[in-house]
């Protein structure tokens, strides 16, 4: 075999990757874009120490400043594998993350503090209470999804507004100081930088990815996106696994919000959390996850993220307006989908 056909042989085995495996495509745009920003960041330093500080640094803040998006993703991934789709993931984070304020408040007239309840106690019952009324939320759009039979679009839309109105409504006047000792969730430093939201993240998506392969639950997920009808007559509770699956998005909502709250102390009830149900889609459907379920994965959510994260940045880097990032990140969600329908039309 000559040189020229070992190449033409390669050439035909990538491009059959490309088309056939998610994974492989989507790991080549990541490897891009991480070369484009390499190139960006450029190599005017005094040392290759000086360099790969700042280039670690960079990446640090990347992946830190992604994580909580980056876990809601960990969410939307299954409720889009099962067919539906989540749009009210911003404003439970905004509800459940009140929740966690309200509970860890330090002021006298806090709920707890008022208690004689501090510290590590209000911290846990904090947490507690806000992943309890993260599956709550999660629950109700499931319920609506499943049970009613709503189309999720419609469902999950109807809950986006009724968390964010009254979670403004209910703490309007509320006056909430979060402990600074609650802060060290996120911000304790490892190795000199703060790093714990990419741990909680990674471990986060590690656990759900053996979930997603290698369990009953996830196995049946897969079955109600490729096909509800089948998946039932096969003995699938599709109602039941279908109502979990928004459960899990409301859970992993809420340890975003305790992530959120721990890296800044406070939140903004008007504007926390808003476009992460686009981001979320966005790094979903980048990673290969289709959008008329049954097909994706947890770690090409994780490589579609980074891929939107780095973007971000790289557009950040050269000067780009903010609200041109946006039509960026709009236009590579379109051209996701409009590979997704060639490849299923092939």
């Amino acid at each position: 075999m000559t040189q020229r056909t070992k190449n033409q042989t390669i050439l035909q085995k990538a491009a059959h990757q490309w088309k056939t495996n998610p994974l492989f495509s989507t790991g080549c745009v990541l490897v891009l874009m991480i070369i484009l920003q390499t190139l960006a960041l450029g190599f005017d330093f005094e040392s290759f120490g000086a360099w790969f500080s700042h280039w670690s640094r960079n990446w640090i803040n990347i992946l830190r400043n992604n994580a909580s998006v980056g876990i809601v993703a960990l969410g939307m991934t299954f409720v889009i594998i099962s067919g539906g789709i989540d749009l009210a993931v911003g404003s439970t984070l905004v509800a459940v993350g009140a929740v966690l304020m309200v509970c860890v408040n330090q002021y006298p007239d806090g709920l707890l503090t008022g208690m004689g309840i501090t510290g590590v106690p209000a911290f846990a019952i904090g947490i507690l209470a806000c992943m309890l009324m993260g599956c709550l939320l999660g629950s109700v759009s499931g319920f609506l999804v499943a049970r009613q039979k709503l189309p999720a679009f419609i469902a999950t839309l109807g809950m986006m507004k009724i968390c964010r109105s009254v979670t403004q409504q209910v703490m309007q006047t509320a006056g909430v100081k979060v402990p600074t000792q609650f802060l060290a969730i996120a911000n304790t430093k490892i190795g000199g930088q703060v790093i714990l939201p990419i741990i909680y993240w990674l471990i986060l998506a590690v656990i759900l990815h053996v979930i997603s392969r290698k369990t009953t639950f996830g196995r049946h997920v897969y079955a109600i996106g490729s096909n509800e009808r089948t998946a039932r007559l096969s003995g699938i509770n599709v109602e039941k696994v279908t109502s979990l699956v928004y459960v899990l998005s409301g859970f992993l909502v809420s340890v975003a919000a305790i992530i959120q709250v721990a890296r800044i102390g406070s939140m903004d009830y008007a504007n926390a959390g808003s476009g992460y149900e686009m981001d979320a889609i966005a790094a979903v459907v980048v990673g290969g996850t289709s959008m008329s379920g049954g097909k994706g994965s947890i770690i090409g959510t994780v490589f579609g993220m980074l891929i939107i994260a780095v973007m971000n940045n790289l557009l950040n880097l050269m000067g780009v307006p903010p609200f041109l990032r946006e039509a960026f990140k709009g236009f590579i969600v379109v051209a996701a989908v409009l590979l997704q329908k060639k490849e299923k039309n092939n």
